[in-house]
């Protein structure tokens, strides 16, 4: 009897710890896992199409991730994308005339923003507006504009 009590608390906490561990790759796997803390500041840009871009995707600048998209909303006059990046402190010399990119990573991959730096003498700040911004490029678009051509040159 006391054999089976030792056996069953060994296979419960064998269970505890794998229910443990996929949590935490879930976490990893959702970009939940990472904390961006006060030690940063906010950059906004605006965008034609910010395509299948998402809250917490990261950004990056030459494929170092410097920060985080913190919000995503429509403006409401101009009818654009508002991006707002949260970028880490430890990157506060990114040239003011920078410009940013929405990516995909891979062929079918998530999105991210590319910010590519610029050679202004003046440095980006919290509540920075980037002006130079290049949209998403929608796949299913470019397949509508393919074969849309290929159908008119017949």
């Amino acid at each position: 009897m006391q054999h089976s009590k030792t056996q069953d608390t060994l296979v419960g906490f064998f269970v505890a710890s794998g229910i443990a561990a996929l949590f935490y790759m879930a976490l990893q796997v959702s970009n939940l896992g990472s904390y961006t803390g006060d030690d940063s500041y906010t950059v906004i840009a605006h965008f034609q199409n910010s395509g299948g871009l998402k809250v917490k995707s990261p950004v990056s600048v030459a494929g170092v991730r410097i920060g985080r998209v913190s919000a995503i909303r429509l403006d409401k006059e101009s009818h654009e994308s508002i991006v707002e990046m949260r970028i880490e402190s430890q990157y506060n010399n990114l040239p003011s005339d920078s410009g940013v990119s929405i990516y995909t990573a891979g062929l079918l991959g998530e999105q991210y923003v590319s910010l590519d730096p610029g050679s202004s003498d003046e440095y980006l700040k919290d509540k920075s507006t980037i002006d130079i911004t290049s949209s998403a490029i929608v796949l299913e678009e470019m397949i509508g504009k393919f074969m849309l051509n290929k159908a008119e040159g017949k």
